[in-house]
């Protein structure tokens, strides 16, 4: 127990490098902000010329394409930010020479993994809750707040399959010391898979099928439902139910993946190099 609580301890020293970081690139981070409102914008205007009649109710209720689409752009993002952030962390530790030190010290891998997307998991959903209000208060957005839980707990059991796919592109990277470009292809088809800025229904049958079983797909219909259509327990219990056998599955491949590269590039020496 004091060997766990001396590694959480450790986490907060991560956070506090992460805010320093972040605080020290101030431009990139404002304009990564603003390229996604630009982003909210644009689909604010293509909002004007779709048909709501060809896009799906939720609840019994009719949904505008902005509404529709504010979903897909806030389960796009955050996925794409917390997968980058896990993949990539590892090679940020490689390039500028720290990673070998890192776990030579008492600091366990898994420690180390948390500890470098700890700041990311509190950051992320503030950043995302504010630009939904700003969007909510300039342009306008029907949600219905009571599915604001319902959508938080589908995301929780969303978040470790994403952690697994990054974990597994952090032992490729490891590896290969790159591996960013069959992960960016597997998310790449996941996200045509899950409907973010179209509805299912568009999709050829066989994508459909795929779909029926993509997570980043049943997070964000599930969300959809819940903020759309109002909460509705029964369907998000089933949701998460089927989310949570799929994230363990790739959190845990993810672990495993991560754990013997490490001590792949211990054995050889290699641990260092980039």
């Amino acid at each position: 127990m004091s060997v766990l609580v001396a590694e959480v301890r450790k986490v907060p020293a991560f956070m506090r490098r992460d805010l320093l970081v972040m605080l020290s690139y101030r431009v990139a981070f404002v304009s990564d902000v603003v390229a996604i409102a630009l982003q909210a914008a644009m689909f604010g205007f293509v909002a004007k010329l779709v048909d709501p009649a060809r896009l799906p109710a939720y609840g019994g209720e009719a949904t505008g394409y902005f509404e529709f689409v504010m979903v897909g752009v806030v389960i796009t993002t955050v996925s794409g930010l917390l997968l980058q952030r896990v993949a990539t962390a590892i090679r940020h530790e490689q390039m500028i020479g720290t990673l070998e030190a890192l776990f030579a010290s008492p600091t366990s891998p898994t420690t180390v993994q948390l500890g470098s997307v700890a700041f990311d998991l509190l950051f992320i959903p503030i950043r995302t809750a504010a630009l939904l209000m700003l969007v909510s208060v300039t342009v306008g957005l029907s949600f219905e707040s009571g599915g604001v839980l319902p959508g938080l707990l589908l995301l929780a059991a969303f978040v470790p399959f994403v952690w697994g796919l990054g974990l597994m592109t952090a032992a490729a990277i490891l590896t290969f010391r790159r591996g960013t470009g069959a992960l960016a292809a597997v998310m790449g088809i996941l996200g045509l898979a899950s409907g973010a800025f179209f509805p299912l229904a568009l999709l050829p049958a066989w994508l459909q099928r795929l779909a029926e079983a993509n997570p980043v797909a049943i997070a964000m219909e599930g969300t959809r439902e819940a903020l759309i259509g109002g909460p509705q327990w029964g369907s998000v219990v089933g949701d998460v139910l089927v989310l949570l056998p799929l994230s363990s599955c790739a959190m845990l491949a993810g672990v495993a993946a991560f754990r013997l590269a490490l001590a792949r590039e211990h054995r050889r020496g290699t641990l260092g190099l980039y």
